[in-house]
C-alpha cells in the first residue's frame, strides 16, 4: 500500500485528465454535431422526375436543440460525475469519514460512470461518426484506462485482472438488459474482449512498474537507515577518537611536566641538608619544567576550546598550527598554501585541518625531525602533502601506525569521501598525501 498522501495524490490528478478530456470530446462534439450534420439550408429533393421517380415531399429536419438533447444530457450527467470526483479529492472531511474506504469509493466512481452513460445515454445520439458501438467504446476507454491505473497503483495484481472483467462484465450486463439492438450485441462483445486484454497488458505492465517503484523505495528506505547506522557508528568513533586526543595531550603535557617535577623536587628534598648550592640548582630546574608545563597545558586547553578553523579559516588555520609547532621545538618549516584559499565544503575542510593537526602532532612528538612541510593544491582533487626529515618509521609495522595516530586519520580522509596514503622508512623521513 502507498501513503496516504500519494493516494490522495493520485486521485486529484485523475480528476484532473478525466475534467480535461471531457472539455476535449465536448468540443469534438461541437464540431461534429454542429458543423458537420447542421445542414446549412433546407434539403430539397433532387430532381426525382428525371431519375424515373415519382416527387417525394419535403420533411424538414428536426431543429438543432432537439438532435442534439441526448449529447447536452450525456455531458450534463458526465460533468457532474467528474466534478464530483474533483471535489470529493480535495474534501479532506469525506477522506477523514470514509477513512479505508475513500480509495475504493473513489475507484467505483470513475470506473462505473463511463460504462453506465454510454449504455443509456450514447444509443439515443443523433447519427454521428462516434454515435455506435465503436463511438460508445472510444468514449469511455480513456477514462477507464485512468481507474485501471489507480487501480494498478493501490493494489497488486490480482485486483488489476479483476478490474478489467468487471468493467467488462458491467458494460455486456448493461447492454443485454437495455434497449439496445440484440444485432449488435456480437459487435460490443468483440470491442469487450479485445478491451479485456488490452486492459490485462496494460494492468500487468503498470503492475510490474508500480512494483518495481515500492521494491525501490523500501530499498532507499533500508539504505537510508544502514547510513543513519553508519553515521551513528562514525560520531561515536570520533568522540572516541577526540577523548583519546585529550588523554595524549594530558599525558604529553601536564602529567610529563607533573612527573619531571616530581623527581626533581624529590631529588632536591635529598640535597637540601647535604649540599644546599646543588638542592637550589634543583628547585630552578623544577621551576623552569613548571612554567614550560604550564605553557603547554595552556596551549593545549585552548585548542580544546577553540575552533581554529571557525574562527581563522582554513589557510590561517593550517598557517597557525605549522608556525607555532615550528617555533615551540626549533624546526624549519616549509609552507605552500594558495592565495586565495579554495572554496571547499566545511566537511573537506574540517578532514584537511584535523589530518595536518595530527601529522604535526606526530612529527613534534615523535619524529626528531629537523625541518617539516606543508602543501596544499587544488587541482580536480585537493590534495594535502606533509613530509618531514625525521626518523620515519615501518609503514607495515601496526603498533607503530597506531601510536603515529594513522588510524585516525584514514578514517577522517574516508567520512570526506578522500584517501590516505603513507610514505616512510626507517632513517628516511615521512610523507603524508591526504586526496579528496
Amino acid at each position: 500500500m502507498q501513503p496516504p498522501g500519494d493516494s490522495v495524490r493520485i486521485l486529484r490528478i485523475a480528476a484532473w485528465i478525466w475534467i480535461g478530456y471531457l472539455l476535449a470530446m465536448a468540443f469534438m462534439d461541437f464540431l461534429l454535431y454542429t458543423q458537420v450534420q447542421t445542414p446549412i439550408g433546407p434539403t430539397l429533393p433532387l430532381q426525382p422526375e428525371l431519375l424515373g421517380q415519382p416527387p417525394q415531399p419535403f420533411v424538414p429536419r428536426p431543429p438543432l436543440g432537439l438532435r442534439l438533447g441526448p449529447v447536452l444530457l450525456f455531458y450534463f450527467i458526465y460533468s457532474v460525475a467528474a466534478f464530483a470526483f474533483l471535489l470529493l479529492a480535495y474534501w479532506d472531511w469525506v477522506k477523514d469519514q470514509l477513512e479505508g474506504s475513500f480509495y475504493p469509493f473513489m475507484l467505483l466512481i470513475i470506473s462505473t460512470t463511463p460504462i453506465v452513460i454510454n449504455v443509456l445515454v450514447v444509443p439515443r445520439f443523433p447519427p454521428g461518426p462516434l454515435a455506435n458501438a465503436e463511438g460508445m467504446a472510444l468514449r469511455q476507454l480513456p477514462v477507464l484506462f485512468v481507474g485501471l491505473a489507480l487501480v494498478a497503483w493501490e493494489y497488486q495484481l490480482s485486483q488489476v485482472l479483476f478490474f478489467g472483467v468487471a468493467t467488462t462484465a458491467l458494460e455486456l450486463g448493461l447492454i443485454y438488459f437495455s434497449s439496445i439492438d440484440t444485432r449488435n450485441i456480437y459487435i460490443f462483445l468483440f470491442i469487450a474482449i479485445i478491451r479485456t486484454i488490452s486492459f490485462i497488458a496494460v494492468g500487468l505492465f503498470i503492475s510490474t512498474l508500480v512494483t518495481r517503484l515500492r521494491e525501490g523505495q523500501a530499498s532507499l528506505q533500508q539504505a537510508n537507515a544502514s547510513l543513519a547506522h553508519y553515521a551513528s557508528t562514525r560520531e561515536h568513533l570520533a568522540v572516541s577518537r577526540e577523548r583519546n586526543r585529550l588523554a595524549r595531550e594530558l599525558h604529553d603535557t601536564l602529567a610529563h611536566s607533573l612527573t619531571a617535577i616530581s623527581v626533581s623536587l624529590e631529588t632536591a628534598k635529598a640535597y637540601f641538608d647535604i649540599d644546599s648550592t646543588r638542592a637550589r640548582d634543583l628547585i630552578e630546574k623544577s621551576l623552569d619544567a613548571t612554567r614550560l608545563g604550564v605553557e603547554e597545558t595552556r596551549r593545549a586547553l585552548k585548542a580544546l576550546r577553540s575552533n581554529a578553523l571557525e574562527d581563522l579559516g582554513l589557510g590561517l588555520a593550517l598557517q597557525r598550527a605549522a608556525e607555532s609547532a615550528a617555533s615551540r621545538f626549533h624546526l624549519d618549516l616549509a609552507l605552500d598554501l594558495p592565495n586565495p584559499m579554495p572554496t571547499l565544503s566545511p566537511d573537506v575542510e574540517q578532514a584537511i585541518y584535523r589530518v595536518a593537526q595530527e601529522a604535526i602532532d606526530n612529527i613534534t612528538r615523535h619524529s626528531q625531525a629537523k625541518r617539516f612541510g606543508i602543501r596544499l593544491r587544488k587541482n580536480g582533487s585537493t590534495t594535502l602533502t606533509i613530509e618531514d626529515d625525521g626518523a620515519g618509521f615501518d609503514v607495515n609495522d601496526r603498533q607503530k601506525s597506531g601510536h603515529f595516530g594513522l588510524v585516525g586519520m584514514r578514517e577522517r580522509a574516508e567520512l570526506a569521501g578522500g584517501r590516505l596514503s603513507v610514505e616512510s622508512k626507517p632513517g628516511a623521513g615521512t610523507k603524508i598525501v591526504l586526496t579528496i
